[in-house]
């Protein structure tokens, strides 16, 4: 059975720091894209981050500067460095893997499987 199971989330005051990991299993996801995306109270699922199968690296313009994404060599481990918090970050952040291997999608269609969510939450 795939799974994905994020963790890390929790309540921070503006400007601190996070970290999120999400742990993969079930089959391979040495070839996968992994990626990050996150849903605010009445808003829609948007796209944060990615991280191709050979590394390379995509970030949505609000986070870039802030927010790292990486991942273990298996594939299996993906973790999302944020630093300097603010509010509007608060949300649902999602782990989720795509099986189109190449490149850094955007698109939550191009994602085959999605973890539960973990909750970060930014106060003032």
């Amino acid at each position: 059975q795939v799974r994905l199971v994020e963790a890390g989330g929790g309540l921070v005051q503006a400007g601190d720091s996070l970290r999120l990991s999400c742990a993969a299993s079930g089959r391979s996801f040495r070839n996968d894209a992994m990626g990050w995306f996150r849903q605010a109270p009445g808003k829609d699922r948007e796209f944060v981050t990615a991280i191709s199968r050979d590394g390379g690296t995509a970030y949505v313009d609000s986070v870039k500067g802030r927010f790292t994404i990486s991942r273990n060599i298996a594939g299996n481990m993906v973790a999302l460095q944020m630093n300097s918090l603010k509010l509007e970050d608060t949300a649902v952040y999602y782990c989720a893997a795509s099986a189109t291997g190449w490149g850094t999608p955007r698109r939550s269609s191009d994602y085959n499987y999605w973890g539960q969510g973990t909750q970060v939450t930014v106060s003032s």
